[in-house]
């Protein structure tokens, strides 16, 4: 019998989580659940563990054990709370790859352990690489854990790239989110189900307002950048508002490598999980013929300052992309819990950095204390 690909998720409740369980519920001769760690969707995460009977579950909001280790106290999962116990869990020798879905600086920590433990990552977690790149890249290489993309822009990059590394420039693409064409304005009064109303991709809630402000695309140009070791420079956005090019890599001779494909994520998570081979997928074929008309734009970063603001951190470096980050987090909870409004999340994001304590060389435990500050 062959041997299957054993599965740790962290953040399986989420999106990127369930949409990961989907690939595995079609690919059972392929994988096998080994973690999944949730943060508080214990009936969620309790769902998932009777279907795909994992060796261990974490649940990290701790009020919510009981719950979870009653409900399954008739089967062999073992049940641990906190997100102590998901960074310990992964040491475990018998995780093949590990899905690093946690959304915002929570990843951080496991992912780190992940790493040093030498496993491979599907990355879905891009603060990361935003908050500790260089740390991230520099641990990833010396313990020899693959890092692969499965933001469908990153993996488009990685697609593309596979065949010659010798970039001239990195295009890309965003969707523009749903104020594409907006002026500051008519953004004035925005309301949470308007920046949630996204055209073409069903995403976390705060996922979905990080590409409404454009954040979402700066933060990708800063994974960009540890991923394939290319400078802020040598990366352009283009708003691509059909969301059909996943991204695009120009190369020193001119020629320019697109991938393409309906938007789902499902497509990315299972290219990082079979990565390198490609197996069947049940997903609808694109078709050029329903997509006459692919059109591409400068984003707009007077409107959109978050952008502007991503490529500003990751030029100063050091811990300024985490203290964007963490200003960003909080000030994104703030505009869904109704306290500030839509265009003010750039102008928190802008302050913190303008006040934040600058590390121009910070250590991991550096990155921690800024992540504290930045959130009192």
């Amino acid at each position: 019998m062959p041997h299957l690909k054993s599965i740790a998720i962290l953040g399986s409740t989420g999106s990127i989580g369930t949409q990961t369980l989907n690939v595995v519920r079609r690919h059972k001769d392929m994988f096998s659940v080994e973690v999944l760690v949730a943060g508080s969707n214990a009936d969620l995460l309790v769902q998932q563990a009777l279907e795909f009977d994992p060796n261990v579950v974490v649940i990290a909001d701790a009020s919510k054990y009981s719950q979870v280790q009653e409900a399954l106290q008739h089967t062999d999962t073992k049940v641990f709370a906190g997100m102590s116990s998901a960074c310990d869990l992964m040491e475990m020798g018998s995780i093949d790859i590990v899905v690093a879905a946690i959304v915002g600086f929570a990843g951080l920590r496991p992912t780190m352990r992940a790493i040093e433990h030498g496993h491979t990552i599907a990355l879905a977690n891009k603060e990361t690489l935003v908050v500790a790149g260089q740390l991230v890249t520099r641990a990833a290489m010396q313990h020899n854990a693959a890092i692969l993309p499965v933001d469908s822009e990153h993996s488009a990059i990685f697609q593309c790239l596979e065949a010659g590394n010798e970039i001239d420039k990195i295009l890309l693409t965003a969707s523009g989110g749903p104020f594409f064409g907006r002026t500051r304005e008519e953004l004035q009064q925005v309301r949470l189900d308007e920046a949630l109303n996204h055209p073409n991709w069903k995403m976390g809630r705060k996922v979905t307002i990080d590409s409404a402000t454009l954040m979402n695309k700066g933060l990708e140009v800063i994974e960009a950048k540890w991923l394939f070791g290319v400078e802020p420079e040598k990366i352009e956005v283009l708003v691509h508002p059909q969301s059909i090019v996943h991204s695009m890599v120009q190369f020193q001779d001119g020629s320019i490598k697109a991938q393409l494909g309906t938007p789902t994520m499902e497509t990315p998570i299972q290219l990082a999980l079979t990565y390198p081979q490609r197996v069947e997928s049940h997903l609808p074929r694109f078709s050029f013929l329903d997509h006459p008309q692919l059109t591409f734009h400068k984003p707009d970063t007077h409107t959109f300052r978050c952008l502007q603001l991503a490529y500003d951190a990751i030029r100063q470096g050091g811990n300024m992309p985490c203290i964007m980050n963490a200003a960003n987090e909080v000030a994104v909870q703030r505009f869904i819990d109704g306290k500030i409004g839509f265009l003010q999340i750039a102008d928190c994001v802008a302050d913190a950095m303008a006040k934040g304590t600058y590390v121009k060389d910070p250590s991991f435990e550096d990155l921690i204390e800024t992540d504290k500050e930045i959130r009192r």
